[in-house]
């Protein structure tokens, strides 16, 4: 499976958050994010921005790692470009 379940198992054992805590943050059920984390199926992409909200609430280190290891960088806005 793919990159968000061994980036969400990462951090949740890195950071202490135990699934359940993640799945009623989240609303879902346990099992949902049991799968996640044991990459027997990937989140949509609807549910990793879910994931990243949730772990705000928890930990925000924890948030910004996530996106990290998930994205490979740390999301930044783009800077706004001058008008000419």
């Amino acid at each position: 499976m793919g990159k968000a379940g061994k980036a969400l198992k990462r951090v949740l054992e890195t950071y202490n958050i135990s699934q359940n805590r993640l799945a009623v943050t989240m609303g879902l059920n346990r099992s949902t994010v049991y799968q996640w984390f044991n990459e027997i199926t990937d989140p949509s992409a609807e549910s990793v921005t879910q994931i990243i909200a949730a772990l705000e609430q928890l930990n925000e280190a924890a948030a910004k790692e996530f996106v990290l290891l998930y994205l490979g960088r740390i999301a930044q806005p783009e800077p706004e470009q001058p008008e000419d």
